[in-house]
């Protein structure tokens, strides 16, 4: 098919996506139980621009260039069949996305949704195919299991051309053993520094906003708050007038760690509820229209798992001295769990943002910006369109970037002779 027939299919599906956001989105919370209907609406009308304004007029079809200085020309080929693991916490917006980029580069696509998302993620695929149909394409471009089993799973990412793993760590390190290459996601822990004399009162609802996001299950929301010190009491007075309910005391932080977490993992009732069942499985009295809890960690993930990854809107919150013990705080955190993917930072210096960006191993710096809406492409920032993350080596992930349409893309090189090029001199090579 030309590009541009190739980019109508792209359009039309997330244009499906786009006017069926609020269906989808009812029959995914109705489904999983986790999150909630508003946001997920936006996300699904959010990701659905972004994703096709950004493969729109990009080339991904035979010729895409040619460098008159290489002599070398790139043409683009497909892959072939995209085998697609996408994850309960967004069971639309990533078959979405992982769709629209395979069939962008030409691409067939079978997706194995979680096994709590079967249902919606299906009927996403289902009403995306009947508008394919109408236009004419193929039959089976895109195809989703509806039988969900570990060896299903299995059988489909040993027999495709390529694995894309958005999920759980056993489903990412499945898809890497799969024998067939794999593009990967790590897990997201992201920790949020605020620089010392930033707009605190900018910083703060961004950061509510972020973690609040759906319920706290994005892999890209703010998970811990890292603030100066001297200035704590008073960003913390500004989280309680933005719906915050701040936890110090010991024996309440013990009891929000058991509603959140079991045997060290996320407690699976926790996972994408509200902030009112967060209190009742905590068994605190919490005062109404509470938006985030706000737990006053007492360390880092190392030794408490507030540090770490948390599935529901309750956000860590540390104390520093210096920019460096703010780094610090961060990386112990990011060790425990996380590291590879983002970070976000409030800031107007630009050399405190070049130095937390070359301190901390993690694949995306989110500056100023909602990490939960932004990490994953914006249209207000460069960074890639997308629901799947990688995290680099740190991660154990092949790209520390986000997935795009190019990786899903093979690319031949047509390397002509350039009988005029400089040969240079030994002397030339090895003298200073």
């Amino acid at each position: 098919m030309s590009q541009e027939e190739v980019d109508r299919a792209v359009k039309l599906l997330a244009k499906v996506v786009y006017d069926n956001a609020e269906y989808l989105a009812e029959i995914a919370v109705d489904e999983t139980g986790m999150g909630n209907v508003a946001d997920k609406v936006a996300k699904n009308k959010q990701k659905a621009k972004i994703v096709w304004s950004n493969l729109k007029g990009k080339k991904s079809r035979g010729v895409l260039d040619t460098d008159e200085t290489t002599g070398i020309t790139r043409v683009a080929k497909p892959m072939g069949v995209v085998a697609a693991i996408t994850p309960c916490t967004n069971p639309i917006v990533t078959p979405m996305s992982n769709s629209m980029f395979a069939l962008k580069c030409g691409n067939a696509i079978i997706i194995t949704p979680h096994h709590k998302a079967i249902r919606c993620s299906t009927k996403t695929v289902e009403l995306i195919n009947a508008e394919l149909g109408k236009a004419g394409y193929p039959e089976n471009l895109i195809q989703i299991l509806d039988q969900h089993s570990r060896e299903n799973t299995r059988a489909l990412i040993s027999s495709a051309d390529v694995v894309i793993a958005t999920g759980g760590a056993g489903m990412v390190n499945a898809a890497y053993s799969s024998g067939r290459p794999a593009l990967g996601v790590g897990a997201g822990n992201v920790q949020c520094i605020i620089d010392e004399g930033y707009d605190y009162k900018e910083a703060v609802p961004k950061i509510i906003t972020g973690r609040t996001y759906d319920y706290g299950i994005i892999c890209s929301g703010e998970q811990s708050v890292i603030c100066p010190e001297k200035d704590f009491e008073e960003i913390m007075e500004i989280f309680r007038s933005e719906g915050g309910y701040i936890v110090k005391d010991p024996g309440e932080l013990e009891k929000i760690r058991g509603a959140l977490f079991e045997d060290g993992k996320p407690n699976r009732h926790s996972v994408g509820q509200s902030p009112e069942k967060i209190a009742q499985l905590a068994g605190i009295d919490m005062p109404k229209g509470t938006r985030i809890i706000v737990a006053v960690a007492e360390g880092t993930a190392k030794t408490d798992l507030l540090g770490g990854e948390k599935m529901a809107p309750v956000i860590a919150a540390y104390k520093y001295k210096t920019l460096d013990e703010a780094i610090n705080i961060a990386a112990d955190n990011l060790e425990k769990e996380g590291k590879g993917h983002s970070v976000a930072f409030h800031s107007d210096s630009e050399d405190n943002i070049l130095r937390v960006g070359e301190a901390l191993c993690v694949s995306r710096f989110v500056i100023n910006q909602v990490s939960a809406s932004s990490a994953g492409g914006s249209f207000f920032n460069g960074l890639a369109p997308t629901n799947t993350l990688g995290c680099g080596s740190w991660g154990h992930n092949s790209i520390s970037e986000n997935l795009d349409y190019k990786h899903l893309m093979n690319v031949s090189r047509i390397a002509r002779y350039m009988p005029d090029n400089k040969v240079p001199s030994d002397e030339e090579l090895w003298n200073d």
